[in-house]
């Protein structure tokens, strides 16, 4: 490519939101994101509806994209897509709607793992932030997942912990459900638990050995504990709502960072990041800060636009592995389950 800057289109479909961005080099220049309100009626995402949903969005989302970043469809140099993990249906419209314009444009394909690209959005470039240096450890918190990674590069990735049945987001989420908080409730427990007690209620810690989470024992406590309130006093979750929040909140965020800092004590690494989803919530974003100044670690802390499910951390993985020249097949099929 010589000097000759490189643009990337990545798209992300993983789940219920249908996003799309355009990388110049390992700079973002688009990140455009369409949400579908539908599955609130419903307390959760419904895979039919969100694949629905998807082939609604992308073209328009594209198009918005590539408008917002001032180029047009023959400025691109490759397409990035999520091929997993996610939700099948979903995973497919984004896939093919990749493969198709990569095909008809006759473009290199790139094929991202979403837990991976979650990562790499600590490697976007912007003016006067810092980016990390390996070796380093990533906590990744997600709906979905909750693994501890150690990195020696940028697809040199080792899951060194992860949780062995519930994710730290899922927890969240239970909690809120619990609480009568509606769909999606972690951010919500986020925000009442501001003006909560964080010691107002203890909840047990899981005992479990070495780097791995559990979580499901967190959400019975909690389940348990105020449903027997509830007997006591009907009015128990409205009146003291803002220190369950806080309560509950301080509960995940104690087992997160108590094994993130076991990791960092074994691996004798100081350098440490935080991703995904829940990596917008601000007790752990706040709890990690007053950590680091313990610990001493240099820690990397992401934007929140790149904590959600975005395409730009598609794009940027796409970019890396542009440059690898790292290209999918044609016949490259989405993975529900795709391991790091």
């Amino acid at each position: 490519m010589g000097n000759q800057p490189v643009f990337i289109l990545g798209i992300e479909s993983s789940c219920d939101d249908t996003s799309a961005a355009v990388s110049k080099d390992a700079h973002i220049l688009s990140n455009v994101t369409a949400g579908q309100e539908v599955h609130r009626l419903y307390g959760g995402v419904v895979p039919e509806l969100a694949s629905r949903a998807h082939q609604q969005n992308i073209v328009p989302v594209v198009n918005a994209a590539l408008l917002k970043a001032g180029i047009g469809m023959s400025d691109l140099h490759g397409i990035a897509f999520t091929r997993g993990p996610g939700l099948l249906g979903s995973l497919l419209v984004g896939g093919s709607f990749a493969k198709a314009l990569a095909l008809g444009r006759n473009l290199p394909l790139m094929e991202v793992n979403h837990m991976q690209a979650h990562i790499h959005a600590h490697f976007i470039e912007e003016d006067e932030k810092l980016i990390p240096s390996f070796p380093l450890l990533c906590l990744t918190v997600s709906g979905g997942h909750t693994q501890i990674v150690l990195m020696n590069g940028l697809f040199e990735m080792e899951v060194i912990g992860e949780t062995i049945d519930d994710a730290a987001g899922e927890a969240f989420d239970k909690a809120a459900k619990i609480l009568g908080l509606p769909y999606p409730g972690g951010p919500l427990v986020d925000r009442l638990a501001a003006s909560g007690n964080p010691n107002a209620y203890k909840f047990p810690h899981p005992r479990i050995p070495g780097l791995d989470f559990s979580f499901s024992g967190v959400k019975t406590s909690f389940l348990y504990f105020v449903e027997g309130q509830t007997r006591l006093d009907p009015d128990f979750i409205e009146l003291h709502k803002a220190d369950l929040c806080a309560s509950i909140q301080n509960t995940i965020v104690s087992i997160l960072l108590d094994k993130l800092q076991d990791a960092s004590n074994q691996t004798g690494i100081r350098t440490v990041l935080i991703s995904g989803g829940v990596a917008a919530n601000s007790g752990l974003r706040k709890a990690l800060e007053a950590k680091s100044a313990k610990m001493g670690w240099t820690v990397f802390i992401p934007k929140f636009e790149y904590c959600t499910d975005n395409a730009a951390m598609i794009a940027i993985t796409g970019y890396y592995k542009f440059l690898r020249k790292e290209f999918a097949s044609q016949s490259v099929s989405p993975a529900a389950r795709y391991l790091l």
